[in-house]
């Protein structure tokens, strides 16, 4: 792999799979195959049926190092080249701070992935990673098996009132909306299993990336307060509550070249009469 560079690479892969579990599965042997950890999995069957979307972090031997637009790109293309001589010929593109290239060739992905279709490679200087803006994304082991997925909490409550839900805003400074899109969904995930994007904008700059997390158990104040718990990290505000709605916020003091820069948790309390509104299931 990069050896030395201060870079981190982040491969995406697009597989179809029937679940979770058989799609952390597919991506074993390109797991070995790099040194890689997942990073995060999530369903994208939304975007195309029976897909799921598998992220692999790799670490360089040295993080933190600054690296310019070519070391950037040509880390891609030293990563193209270890996975053989076919691979080699992608365009990259290169944006710092990060490169990419994207394999739009099933045949060349199945050669890495059972099941793969599409795959993103991403390099990054290593300090430009949500990582060192205080938020540690959780990385799990290749050897052990994917955690058995959490039962999925119903939109409505026994008496047919709705849940409330849990929202993540992610501020994020880069120039694409894929730099932001991973490290938001990797914080959400270690949140929620059924996390949507619902609204993305660009705001130089940063990009926001706003998510639905999907119905929670209890009562407002309780579930953001949790939330703070587990994403961890100091400098949260305090709990701001209005009528309907607690929200607590983190930011990154000085705001950071890249990376991100705030996150914001709320939950606001289901309208008057939304049950009624409530799409039948």
């Amino acid at each position: 792999m990069v050896e030395k560079s201060g870079l981190e690479l982040l491969i995406t892969v697009v597989v179809g799979a029937d679940d979770d579990r058989s799609a952390r599965d597919a991506c074993r042997a390109l797991l070995r195959q790099v040194g890689g950890r997942i990073v995060e999995s999530g369903d994208c069957s939304d975007e195309e049926p029976g897909c799921w979307s598998v992220a692999v972090g790799v670490s360089a031997s040295e993080p933190g190092v600054q690296a310019g637009p070519a070391a950037l790109a040509r880390a891609v293309r030293m990563f193209l080249r270890e996975l053989g001589p076919r691979y080699g010929g992608h365009r990259v593109a290169c944006e710092p701070p990060t490169a990419w290239t994207v394999i739009d060739d099933p045949d060349l992905v199945e050669a890495l992935v059972r099941g793969g279709e599409r795959l993103l490679v991403e390099a990054w200087a290593g300090s430009e990673l949500p990582v060192g803006s205080g938020f540690d994304l959780r990385l799990d082991d290749p050897d052990e098996p994917a955690p058995a997925p959490e039962p999925v909490l119903s939109d409505v409550d026994e008496q047919g009132r709705p849940r409330p839900r849990l929202a993540l805003l992610v501020d994020v400074v880069t120039e694409r909306r894929a730099g932001a899109e991973w490290p938001a969904r990797a914080l959400a995930s270690r949140l929620s299993g059924r996390s949507t994007i619902t609204d993305w904008t660009e705001r130089p700059p940063m990009v926001r990336i706003v998510l639905d997390l999907g119905p929670s158990l209890g009562e407002p104040a309780e579930i953001v307060a949790n939330a703070v718990q587990t994403l961890g990290g100091n400098g949260w505000s305090r709990l701001r509550r209005d009528e309907r709605s607690v929200v607590s916020r983190w930011s990154a003091a000085p705001t950071p070249p890249s990376g991100i820069a705030a996150v914001e948790l709320s939950v606001a309390a289901p309208a008057p009469g939304a049950a009624e509104r409530q799409p039948a299931r």
